[in-house]
């Protein structure tokens, strides 16, 4: 490995971002920020919704629904990438997205509104997933990592347009033509891809001539290992969404219990084919493991924010749109980070690797310290404290995860590749999914459904001293090395 912090002769971001790769660049972002933009939107709107349609019953659902099938969706992307062939493939997800919209933006009533999203939410994870897989089939290796910030950072993206452009529309009585706003990007990202992004699963790439993993078509669909990681994934959103502490910690109890079992068959040598994951996905012991793991710990970290637009408000008083927006600083700083260390290479990249879940753990630390003080926006100083805290938690995420994702595709075994690429999002939205059910069995604990003051202040400590917990792990596992780069690697270059 390299001791230089930057390659000269290593590709630029101009590189990535000019003629074709431009083009690829463009549509591969685009397909997460369509993703991620609609989560928000879909946010903003849902309380219009509910006024015109009714259906506050099953108001949770929408998101439970949306989040358990894009994580279906995500485990189905590697298995259409090598029978479709990747234009193919991004296609028919941007038309299942599509379909899902539109139902949506007609919905009558909530359970056709429901039907929507769990489209969307499928469509939607083929895309998340597709967009990491192709960076492997479209670009040669040296632009990997910074791809992968490109793409990354398209949440952050997204957490600022997606409230803005929801809320335009509720605000005017127009809450369907947030949905149908929607479209004219589909389109574009339809005909850009259709250009830009290679047909054929055996397709080589000019650059590098690597084709495809042809094993990977030859699996059959796991069924049963879909069922139980989609079951899984369901209990530990129930989990997020019931109001009894004891049934909440139930439900997250079942789903950790189906996570064993998968794990269980996954690692069985009669069990393991067709495969889910990645071989090495579920030991600690394994490179790729370890990386999954420290993935997942950051991920969870960061599902907190979803509680500071509660805490602004019930504490300090701030407006919902302040509150919203002040929020957002963790997804900015988490695509400012992504943005300016993917082009680092060597021992460079390393030291971020190690560095951000250290600076996550005392961002977390700070907001446990911080969001308590009722006179903490009394003062600018206190203001600037509460800004730099959260934007300093996004950027210990993002100035690692670009690096992280480069390795989860450099440290499959020869045939899984597209494998590892594709089940990047499911580990993403998995975390997710877990991470929310804790937050809200954290913050309930610590009395928070009671609405009082003093209880939205202990929730606040307690909510974000249990999470520094998630980064500090990672961060152990970075420093002992379980995620770092091979001696002759990518970043090595």
């Amino acid at each position: 490995m390299t001791t230089s912090t930057t390659n000269p002769t290593a590709p630029g971001w101009r590189d990535l971002l000019s003629g074709n790769n431009g083009w690829r660049s463009l549509a591969l972002a685009g397909g997460v920020a369509l993703h991620a933009t609609n989560v928000y939107v879909a946010t903003t709107v849902l309380p219009s919704i509910v006024k015109e349609i009714g259906g506050l019953d099953l108001y949770s659902w929408n998101t439970t629904l949306f989040v358990v099938a894009s994580i279906l969706g995500s485990v189905f992307a590697s298995q259409m990438l090598a029978t479709l062939g990747p234009r193919v493939a991004y296609i028919a997800a941007l038309l299942g997205f599509s379909a899902g919209t539109m139902l949506c933006a007609a919905a009558p009533n909530m359970p056709w509104m429901l039907a929507g999203r769990t489209l969307q939410g499928f469509g939607g994870g083929i895309l998340l997933a597709l967009s990491y897989a192709l960076i492997r089939i479209v670009f040669a290796p040296p632009l990997w990592s910074r791809a992968m910030g490109l793409v990354s950072g398209m949440w952050g993206v997204a957490t600022l347009c997606g409230p803005a452009l929801g809320g335009v529309f509720a605000q005017f009585g127009h809450w369907r033509w947030a949905f149908w706003s929607l479209l004219p990007i589909v389109v574009g990202l339809g005909l850009i891809i259709r250009a830009q992004v290679p047909a054929g699963r055996g397709i080589a790439r000019a650059d590098h001539a690597e084709r495809i993993d042809q094993a990977e078509a030859s699996h059959a669909v796991p069924w049963f290992k879909v069922v139980l990681l989609c079951a899984s994934a369901v209990a530990i959103s129930l989990g997020a969404v019931v109001s009894s502490y004891l049934l909440a910690t139930a439900w997250m109890l079942a789903g950790l219990v189906l996570a064993w079992w998968l794990a269980q068959r996954e690692r069985s040598a009669r069990h393991a084919l067709p495969r889910l994951m990645p071989t090495g996905a579920y030991s600690l012991r394994t490179r790729l493991g370890g990386i999954y793991a420290a993935m997942s710990l950051l991920g969870l970290a960061m599902t907190s924010e979803i509680y500071i637009p509660y805490f602004l408000q019930t504490i300090h008083g701030r407006t919902p749109f302040a509150a919203g927006y002040l929020a957002a600083l963790m997804a900015a700083g988490w695509s400012v980070g992504s943005m300016t260390s993917a082009g680092r290479h060597g021992d460079a990249a390393e030291r971020r690797v190690r560095l951000g879940p250290v600076i996550v753990t005392v961002g977390m630390l700070a907001l446990a310290w911080l969001l308590p003080q009722a006179s903490l926006f009394a003062s600018a100083a206190g203001v600037a404290s509460v800004c730099i805290a959260l934007f300093g938690v996004g950027i210990g995420v993002g100035i690692g995860w670009p690096h992280l994702l480069t390795r989860v595709m450099t440290a499959a075994r020869p045939g899984e590749a597209g494998l590892a690429s594709a089940s990047i999002t499911t580990v993403q939205l998995y975390s997710m999914a877990l991470g929310s059910a804790l937050a809200g069995l954290v913050a309930n604990s610590a009395g928070l459904a009671d609405g009082a003051l003093a209880q939205a202040q202990r929730a606040a400590v307690w909510l974000f001293a249990v999470f520094a917990l998630a980064p500090a792990g990672a961060a152990v596992m970075a420093w002992r090395g379980k995620v770092a780069a091979p001696v002759t690697g990518q970043e090595a270059s």
